[in-house]
């Protein structure tokens, strides 16, 4: 059995071999911007939840780097498809924040500039939406960014879209 397991990282070039510790270190430097509960949903040992605690206190450059070293070794002790998983999972979640976002920069900066011709799209992403109080909101934007005043009317009309996005 033990010769099975010899032959078969002797297999695997050195170069292949460093390549995947580096991409291990990657994936538990990326465990950096977890909080801790999300952490601990992940049931990672107790070595490496210590090691990404110590690691989040670190600034110095060198340091911060043997940390990360360091995370990636104990990377190696355990599975990790769980932790790739979460990692795309938390990508795919900003991806989507991010999309959702534009959007409602989009759908603003449309009221504001065109006005009442691009409250219909507004309304086909958000049919519960008060129309009158949308309008309201585009006219007073539309007026403070004529009068070179602050955008106070701009940013609650995004308030609201952005309420309107998350109740649907």
């Amino acid at each position: 059995m033990h010769d099975a397991e010899y032959e078969k990282e002797a297999l695997i070039s050195k170069s292949q071999r460093k390549r995947d510790m580096t991409a291990l270190q990657r994936l538990g430097e990326e465990l950096l911007d977890f909080d801790a509960t999300t952490l601990s949903q992940l049931e990672l040992p107790e070595d490496l939840l210590d090691a990404i605690k110590t690691a989040k206190k670190i600034h110095a450059h060198s340091a911060r780097k043997r940390q990360l070293q360091y995370i990636g070794k104990l990377m190696r002790a355990i599975d990790p498809g769980p932790v790739r998983a979460a990692v795309e999972a938390r990508r795919h979640q900003q991806a989507t924040n991010d999309q959702e976002f534009h959007l409602l920069e989009e759908l603003r900066e449309a009221l504001i500039s065109e006005g009442d011709s691009a409250l219909a799209t507004v309304l086909e992403h958000f049919p519960t939406a008060d129309r009158q109080h949308i309008r309201k909101l585009a006219r007073q934007a539309r007026k403070e960014r004529e009068l070179n005043q602050p955008a106070r009317a701009a940013r609650r009309l995004f308030r609201d879209l952005r309420e309107l996005q998350e109740n649907s």
